[in-house]
């Protein structure tokens, strides 16, 4: 699969990692240009890109930049890309520690909804509740014991089940945690954010959410 990563932090970076590890064509984009990449692509052989490159030649992209980066991206940044293309969000909204005020998260629109709405295209949600160094490190193979769990959430049931299967193939169960009006489930400062449950663990933390956002994650 053509897989393409916006963003070269750590959690880009570890993706870039585990993706071309599982066999994956990767291609990984940053703000500061291909040149800047040159270390990533030498040690994975994922290949330097634009982020327009990255939109329109991909069977799946990944986002995954600060929440106040979003609003730089290029307006109608996917017109170009497949027709079927799967973008994934992995985005928290920290707005005292990072971001800034959001005013439409602040009144009550999911993290992952926002995202969405300012690319134009709809996303799923995963890889936004687990440590970057977990990701990278953890995985284990289907059906091993203490197996970690990673919830996703989206509206298009096909592309939830093909983000699914790229978890799987990485080291990791997926949960299914609802749509994206739901996904304030697996935001920062619900049960299931920073934890490495397993299946079970999530589908019980997702149960025990509450949608009022935690003090801490909120910009007042």
């Amino acid at each position: 699969m053509k897989i393409g990563i916006i963003g070269s932090g750590n959690i880009g970076g570890t993706l870039t990692r585990r993706f071309r590890a599982a066999g994956h064509e990767v291609a990984v984009a940053n703000s500061r240009g291909p040149q800047s990449l040159k270390d990533l692509a030498r040690e994975t052989g994922a290949h330097p890109a634009t982020v327009e490159e990255v939109a329109r030649d991909s069977d799946v992209v990944v986002v995954t930049i600060p929440m106040k980066e979003i609003k730089a991206l290029q307006r109608g940044l996917f017109v170009g890309a497949r027709s079927d293309l799967i973008v994934i969000d992995t985005n928290n909204y920290y707005p005292r520690q990072r971001d800034g005020r959001i005013d439409e998260i602040e009144a009550g629109m999911t993290e992952s909804g926002w995202v969405e709405h300012m690319l134009g295209h709809p996303v799923v949600k995963a890889f936004n509740n687990i440590m970057a160094r977990h990701l990278l490190e953890n995985g284990k193979p289907a059906g091993a014991p203490g197996r970690i769990a990673l919830p996703i959430s989206g509206d298009d049931p096909k592309a939830k089940a093909t983000v699914a299967r790229l978890i799987d193939a990485i080291g990791f169960d997926a949960v299914d945690a609802g749509t994206i009006a739901e996904s304030w489930r697996q935001q920062p400062g619900s049960p299931v954010y920073i934890k490495d449950y397993d299946a079970d663990g999530v589908r019980r933390a997702l149960g025990e959410a509450r949608m009022e956002r935690t003090p801490e994650f909120r910009a007042t």
